[in-house]
C-alpha cells in the first residue's frame, strides 16, 4: 500500500457505534482483495472465480485517527440461482446499513450490464457512493476509468487492490466523506467539543453489571457441513448475516459479529463446515477449512453443532477431538431435536454421553436452530462456561480433592502426589508435584475427580506433573 507512515490498522477494541462502509459490486471485481489490502492481512478468501464470497464480513479499520467498519460483500446479481439471490440479499442488507458505499468495478472489462444494473439499484438507495475502478495495474490503464462516468457517481477513483496502488487515496476519501457526513448530521447549535463530554470509560447502556464492557468473549460455531451453523449464527446475531442454503459448503469463510447481550459483548463466529481432507477438492474449501481451524484455536468457547437426525458420526468424533485439543470449553449442540422420536432422543443422548464424555457434564444443549426452540439455553450455558474457564480455586481445596482421590484409589507402584496447586486459568491448569512418574490413566482419573468435585463443567483441565527432584 502506498501509504507511507499512515498505515491502516485494526484497533484492539470493537466499538458498536462506528460508521459503516460497504464494499459492493458485481462478482469478481476485487472486493475481497480490497478488504484484505486495507486490513493488511488475508481475512477474506480470494480466488480467480466468481461466487467465492457469499456472506458479509466486517472488519474494524483505523486510518488517520478515524475508525470505521469495513464490510465485504458477495457479488450482487440482478438475476441468478437461488443461492445467487441469497448472496445478493446479503449485499442489499449491507447497503441498507452502510453510511458510505464503495462501488467497485473492473476497469479492464469496461461497463458491463451487471455494472449498470448495480448502479441503478444503488441510485435508488440514495446513499453516498464512491466509485472505485479496480485492476488499474499500470499507468496506461488509467485512461480506462473514464468510461465509468456514465454510471452517474462522479469521477471514478483508480485502484490496484492487488498491488496497493491508490489504496491510501481511497482511504483518505473515505475519511473525508465520513467527516462530511458527521458535520451535516450536527444540529446548528452543536459545539465542536460536545463529543468530549462522554467519558471514554463509560460502559454501553445495555452492558451486564457483572461483565466489564471491554471484555469480549469469542464464540466459534463449528461442525460438519450443512448441520445448521449459519442458521444458528443468524438467530444469535439477530440478523440474517450468513447465507443459509441446503447446499453443503455454502459458508466459505469465517463470519463474525459482536452482539450486546445481558452477559456483555459476545463475538459469534460462523465457520465453514469441516470434513475429511480426502473430500476437500477445491483451493477455496481448503482455505475455508484453515480459517475455521484458526477460529477454533483463537476462540474462548466452541459451540460444537451436531445434526441429531444423522446421529454422532465418525467425522463428528474426529472434529470433536480436534476442538478438544484447542483447550477451550466445548458446548455440544444437538440440532434438529424436534425432528427426533422419543427413542431416537434416548439413543443419541446415550451415544453422546458415551463417546463425548471428555466434554464434561451439563454441556449438551438440545435445540432446533430453524425454529429457535432451545436456543435460549445457549447464553446461560456460555455464561457458566466463561466463569469456569476463568475460575481460580484455593490451593487447600485442590489438595483436599487430590488427597481424597488418592485415598480412594492409590496410584500404582507407590507413586503419589505430594502437593498440588493451580498454575493458570484460561483454561484452568493444575501443577501436581509427585514423588515419581504417574501413569496417564491415573492422571486422567485425577482430572475427572478435580472436574467433578470443583464443578468445572465443560471446561477442559490441564494437569502438569513435576517430580520432586525438579
Amino acid at each position: 500500500m502506498n501509504s507511507g507512515s499512515r498505515e491502516a490498522k485494526t484497533p484492539p477494541k470493537t466499538p458498536l457505534d462506528l460508521p459503516k462502509v460497504a464494499i459492493v459490486g458485481r462478482p469478481n471485481v476485487g472486493k475481497s482483495t480490497l478488504l484484505n489490502r486495507i486490513v493488511g492481512r488475508r481475512v477474506a478468501i480470494v480466488e480467480e472465480q466468481p461466487g467465492v464470497t457469499r456472506d458479509r464480513k466486517d472488519e474494524i479499520v483505523e486510518w488517520m485517527g478515524r475508525s470505521f467498519i469495513l464490510t465485504d460483500t458477495g457479488g450482487w446479481l440482478h438475476r441468478g440461482s437461488e443461492i445467487d439471490h441469497k448472496v445478493s440479499q446479503q449485499s442489499e442488507l449491507a447497503v441498507a446499513q452502510a453510511d458510505l458505499l464503495l462501488f467497485v468495478v473492473d476497469a479492464t472489462l469496461g461497463v458491463t450490464d451487471q455494472d449498470s444494473q448495480m448502479a441503478d439499484f444503488l441510485h435508488r438507495q440514495n446513499k453516498p457512493t464512491l466509485l472505485v475502478a479496480n485492476k488499474v495495474d499500470t499507468e496506461r490503464q488509467k485512461s480506462l476509468i473514464w468510461e465509468f462516468v456514465q454510471l452517474g457517481f462522479g469521477d471514478p477513483r483508480p485502484l490496484s487492490a492487488l498491488h496497493g496502488v491508490g489504496t491510501a487515496d481511497i482511504l483518505d476519501e473515505i475519511i473525508w466523506r465520513l467527516a462530511e457526513a458527521d458535520q451535516a448530521a450536527l444540529p446548528e447549535d452543536a459545539t465542536e467539543d460536545a463529543s468530549q463530554d462522554a467519558s471514554p470509560n463509560t460502559p454501553p447502556p445495555n452492558a451486564h453489571p457483572h461483565a466489564p464492557h471491554d471484555t469480549l468473549v469469542s464464540v466459534a460455531i463449528v461442525g460438519r457441513p450443512n448441520v445448521g451453523k449459519s442458521t444458528l449464527f443468524n438467530k444469535l446475531a439477530g440478523d440474517d448475516r450468513s447465507v443459509v442454503h441446503d447446499q453443503p459448503g455454502t459458508t466459505r469463510d469465517t463470519i463474525d459479529t459482536v452482539v450486546e447481550t445481558e452477559l456483555g459483548r459476545i463475538k459469534f463466529i460462523d465457520t465453514a463446515g469441516l470434513r475429511r481432507k480426502a473430500r476437500i477438492d477445491e483451493n477455496t474449501e481448503h482455505y475455508a477449512a484453515l480459517r475455521a481451524l484458526r477460529a477454533i484455536d483463537k476462540a474462548d468457547i466452541v459451540l460444537f453443532m451436531i445434526d441429531a437426525t444423522a446421529g454422532l458420526t465418525h467425522q463428528d468424533m474426529r472434529l470433536a477431538e480436534r476442538v478438544d485439543r484447542s483447550g477451550c470449553p466445548i458446548l455440544v449442540l444437538l440440532n434438529k431435536w424436534e425432528l427426533l422420536s422419543v427413542e431416537q432422543r434416548k439413543d443419541i443422548l446415550a451415544d453422546v454421553e458415551h463417546r463425548l464424555g471428555f466434554v464434561g457434564d451439563g454441556s449438551v444443549i438440545r435445540m432446533t436452530a430453524l425454529t429457535g426452540k432451545g436456543v435460549h439455553r445457549i447464553l446461560p450455558a456460555l455464561s457458566d462456561a466463561v466463569a469456569d474457564y476463568r475460575k481460580r480455586v484455593p490451593t487447600r481445596l485442590i489438595n483436599k480433592v487430590v488427597r481424597l482421590a488418592q485415598a480412594a484409589h492409590p496410584a500404582p507402584g507407590g507413586a503419589r502426589v505430594l502437593y498440588a496447586t493451580q498454575g493458570a486459568t484460561d483454561p484452568p491448569t493444575f501443577i501436581l508435584f509427585a514423588n515419581r512418574k504417574l501413569p496417564q490413566t491415573y492422571i486422567r482419573y485425577l482430572e475427572r475427580k478435580l472436574r467433578e468435585e470443583l464443578s468445572f463443567g465443560a471446561t477442559p483441565l490441564r494437569l502438569r506433573v513435576r517430580l520432586r527432584s525438579e
